[in-house]
């Protein structure tokens, strides 16, 4: 049987899991809505600027090889290290959580934006272009949340009940979790530099004359 401890750290970080995964579906649902709350000047503005994007790749403008696996690499990394830290300074908890909230309006309003202009064909290009990456990037950001969610939960838990105890093993269980997903975002980099370009390509002109916002995800 399973000590009381690792039985309660277990429902705490389930607990935590359901909660992030939770926001960040909030945030895609609202990203989603967001993009109907916009004048018909914006979204004409958003139409002709997705559909410049989709025009360069069918022009095989888009970043790719090398190049653009260190560019998104480093983008996603970017974000995890944000999470690290702030996990660490305890303060910054609210800013995790933001963070995943906030990756969760720019996935869905990505995904709304090709849906609102282009129903099922926006459908098959969100598909293709937002999708695959996001399915690794995703997952690691809300494991690395979870990370510095408890590291921070654990520091205030110590402060307010008094319990003793070092921070070296948290604080390098954190940062092992948080190194780790910068390892996997490797294969997301990887997607996006080796594999989008052609799906983008070839998903481009089911647009017609449109395209997506590159950067949102």
């Amino acid at each position: 049987m399973g000590s009381p401890i690792s039985g309660s750290l277990v429902r705490d970080q389930l607990t935590l899991y359901i909660f992030v995964s939770v926001l960040f579906v909030v945030g895609a649902v609202f990203g989603a809505l967001l993009v109907s709350a916009l004048t018909l000047d914006q979204q004409q503005k958003l139409a002709s600027e997705v559909g410049q994007f989709a025009l360069r790749l069918q022009e095989g403008a888009a970043l790719a090889g090398a190049d653009a696996f260190w560019d998104r690499a480093l983008f996603h990394a970017k974000w995890l290290v944000l999470v690290w830290v702030l996990g660490i300074t305890v303060i910054g908890m609210p800013l995790v959580l933001a963070l995943d909230f906030l990756k969760g309006v720019l996935v869905g309003f990505a995904i709304g934006t090709l849906v609102s202009q282009h129903e099922w064909k926006g459908l098959v290009f969100a598909l293709v272009s937002v999708a695959p990456q996001n399915l690794i990037v995703v997952p690691a950001l809300l494991i690395a949340s979870v990370s510095a969610l408890s590291f921070s939960l654990f520091i205030i838990k110590g402060r307010l009940l008094g319990s003793s105890g070092t921070l070296a093993q948290p604080l390098l269980s954190h940062t092992s979790t948080v190194v780790a997903m910068v390892l996997v975002i490797g294969a997301a980099a990887m997607v996006e530099a080796f594999v989008s370009p052609g799906l983008l390509r070839w998903a481009a002109p089911l647009l017609d004359n449109s395209g997506l916002i590159s950067g949102l995800e």
